[in-house]
């Protein structure tokens, strides 16, 4: 059995049961050793995870044994065979996600592509009743992307050329005169699921134009509803 010497460590996080749960479904549920080339590979991922920066200053923190014994958890939650020290999350990812390799795979590339920006999203931090269903690094690389300037540059750009900024949800305008004011008002909002928007490039066509107010309710919908909504799903809960 390995050691995982852990004591004192954060619990496992949803992202990273993904990131475990991912590998285990690449091992066909042939749970590796921590010598284990890939194993290795996934500890040291870990190790940089961007919420996690005092406590991976510990040598024991999710060490190699410390996956591989993440990895036995998870074949008995898969199996009903072997370790029975199972968490809550285990559990909650795998009855959300253990039943779709092809979503896992895409939100382990989400959680990887957010943890390479880990100084950005620490700047992006979303708050805990805004994290939605598929983990806290993936909603954090969505708003990261929301909050591209060249993005928003570009949607309010393309709004003002075929009449005045108003909200793709509630309608308001903006209520200043003071035109310099208006672009204030509005922020951007992908309309695609997240594992959907990492396939491609983002595009104008992917966002909607949402006032401050119903862009907040949007995503709180979402974390609430634990899937995507679409502007008219998010409409018809907020108006």
């Amino acid at each position: 059995m390995a050691v995982t010497q852990g004591h004192g460590n954060p619990n496992w996080t949803f992202d990273e049961v993904v990131l475990a749960l991912d590998l285990y479904f690449e091992c066909d549920g042939r749970v590796p050793g921590p010598r284990d080339e890939r194993v290795q590979d996934l500890s040291k991922l870990l190790r940089t995870f961007p919420h996690h920066a005092v406590a991976a200053r510990k040598g024991s923190f999710r060490n190699p044994d410390g996956v591989a014994f993440k990895l036995q958890n998870l074949r008995q939650v898969a199996t009903g065979h072997g370790l029975g020290n199972v968490s809550t999350v285990d559990r909650a990812v795998w009855e959300q996600l253990g039943h779709d390799r092809t979503h896992v795979k895409e939100l382990a590339e989400l959680i990887r592509d957010g943890i390479k920006f880990a100084e950005e999203l620490a700047e992006a931090q979303a708050d805990d009743d805004l994290v939605f269903a598929e983990g806290r690094v993936a909603t954090e690389t969505h708003v990261r992307r929301e909050r591209s300037p060249k993005i928003r540059k570009q949607l309010l750009r393309k709004r003002r050329s075929v009449g005045r900024l108003k909200c793709d949800i509630c309608g308001a305008e903006p209520r200043t005169r003071d035109e310099a004011l208006h672009d204030a008002m509005f922020e951007a909002h992908h309309v695609l699921p997240l594992a959907a928007g990492k396939e491609r490039t983002t595009r104008l066509k992917d966002m909607a134009l949402l006032c401050a107010n119903c862009h907040r309710l949007t995503h709180r919908a979402i974390a609430i509803a634990k899937r995507w909504l679409t502007l008219e799903q998010a409409k018809g809960k907020i108006l």
